[in-house]
């Protein structure tokens, strides 16, 4: 697949990239409808957010296809249904310029209805923010890592 420009902030490439992937040489390319999704809804939303934060973002981790989900343990019946990442609708990011996490979480829930994110999650060193095509939820998570690599999630910014 050709890079190609998305918006004015941001490259295809940024949505496609997994050191998961990478590492276990896995394909992480997404059908017509998932890269429909990046570029009509995610890329859109991303944009708000950095437009709104006014610094650059850094995706960590954006489309995530079905092996690169299994290589992460994800749930292997769930991975469509119970992840945004594989539906094209969600990225995690960092960004630096800004500051914390917390800080990036706690600015963009003061401006959910400019964002208007389906979800957005502290995940402690990144921020996850998924986005809907329609009805988005506006829902805030706080996530919580567990021993054995379990996550457990709680409402609001704790």
């Amino acid at each position: 697949m050709t890079d190609q420009r998305l918006g004015d902030h941001f490259w295809l490439s940024e949505f496609l990239r997994s050191d998961t992937a990478v590492r276990h040489g896995l394909d992480n390319m997404p059908d017509a409808r998932e890269l429909g999704n990046v570029i009509n809804v995610l890329v859109p939303g991303l944009q708000r957010v950095r437009n709104s934060l006014g610094v650059p973002v850094q995706i960590t981790s954006g489309y995530r296809s079905q092996a690169v989900e299994r290589a992460l343990k994800r749930k292997p019946d769930s991975w469509r249904s119970g992840s945004q990442h594989a539906e094209g609708l969600a990225a995690d990011f960092v960004a630096p310029q800004f500051g914390t996490c917390r800080s990036i979480v706690k600015y963009l829930m003061e401006r959910s209805g400019e964002i208007r994110f389906d979800q957005l999650i502290y995940e402690g060193s990144w921020v996850h923010v998924s986005f809907a095509a329609d009805r988005p939820r506006s829902e805030v998570l706080t996530a919580h890592f567990m021993a054995g690599g379990a996550v457990s999630y709680s409402k609001g910014l704790a």
